[in-house]
């Protein structure tokens, strides 16, 4: 393939994506009670009935909530909920012939492949840059503190009013939603991942609001060494790395250190930070449960009593 093919074939690419997203992605745009303009956002349908994903940070404490869509029209919308901890938020829309966005599989992203953003910078509507996965493991907190994991780094450039928009692969799988940039940073931006927004999406439709236990780590992904997994007859080749242990949590209480990794909660293998945030529910709250660790290749049972955040 000589440069020119290549060229065409990444062309093809962004705008095979952009086809397929971009009339799902909409302008939210929030009023507080006096009627004035407060902020702006974006987001995208990810259902044929009009629910919409975008940032926390965009909609919350919003008194009116306004969408504009690709095709032209503006639409009232409620918010349905949104969780502060993980800046993701649901609202929702009426209106007939909507077009929506498919949630992918965050977990296949590869470090240096193409993704796309859409979304609005500065109200410039349906703005569409691409780049690539810099990283799939980076750790940035949310505007409420919390820590969040396995956040995906990527280099598409991204400005203010582009949080809440769809980062999505060149098949046109949303994999991301695109979170914060780093002030004064070139080509350093992140999207909280597909799969994390489809259980975060799924409570606050359900719930209103995300009910999680706490357990005081932050971490990432990494694989476990197969004789390790064989040795201690794991259930994954995965498990959560600790970088870091808040202090007088329910983790530093039961005696987790840094370095160590997560690899079963309550007899339940953790093969990931999304197995151990779904596992984190309100109703194990105040529950002592067994937190299995490897301690370099040293198989660690310790007890910790889960608190409530």
């Amino acid at each position: 393939m000589d440069d020119s093919d290549a060229m065409d074939a990444y062309s093809r690419a962004v705008t095979g994506a952009v086809r397929e997203v971009g009339p799902a992605v909409v302008n939210i745009e929030v009023k507080d009670s006096a009627g004035k303009r407060a902020g702006a956002g974006s987001g995208f349908i990810f259902t044929p009935d009009g629910f919409v994903l975008t940032n926390s940070h965009v909609v919350h404490g919003a008194a009116h909530i306004e969408a504009h869509l690709a095709d032209g029209r503006k639409l009232l919308a409620r918010l349905v909920g949104d969780d502060p901890e993980t800046d993701l938020a649901v609202v929702r829309i009426d209106g007939a012939d909507l077009s929506w966005a498919t949630l992918g599989d965050s977990s296949g992203l590869k470090v240096g492949q193409l993704v796309i953003a859409v979304g609005n910078p500065y109200g410039f509507a349906a703005t569409v840059t691409a780049g690539v996965v810099s990283s799939m493991a980076r750790s940035f907190r949310s505007y409420a503190g919390r820590l969040m994991d396995n956040v995906i780094q990527t280099d598409a450039a991204l400005n203010p009013g582009n949080s809440g928009g769809p980062l999505v692969t060149s098949r046109g799988d949303v994999v991301g939603v695109n979170t914060a940039i780093i002030q004064g940073a070139q080509g350093i931006c992140f999207a909280i991942p597909s799969n994390t927004a489809k259980f975060v999406a799924s409570r606050l439709m359900r719930d209103g609001r995300v009910r999680r236990s706490y357990l005081g780590v932050g971490g990432m992904d990494v694989p476990v060494q197969r004789r390790v997994v064989r040795f201690h007859g794991l259930g994954l080749e995965s498990g959560v790395l600790v970088n870091h242990v808040e202090k007088n949590s329910p983790a530093d209480t039961a005696g987790v250190k840094e370095g160590d990794t997560l690899v079963s909660l309550a007899g339940q293998p953790v093969g990931s930070v999304d197995d151990l945030h779904r596992m984190l529910t309100e109703e194990r709250v105040g529950e002592g449960l067994e937190l299995v660790v490897l301690r370099g290749v040293e198989k660690v049972a310790l007890r910790v009593v889960l608190g409530g955040r």
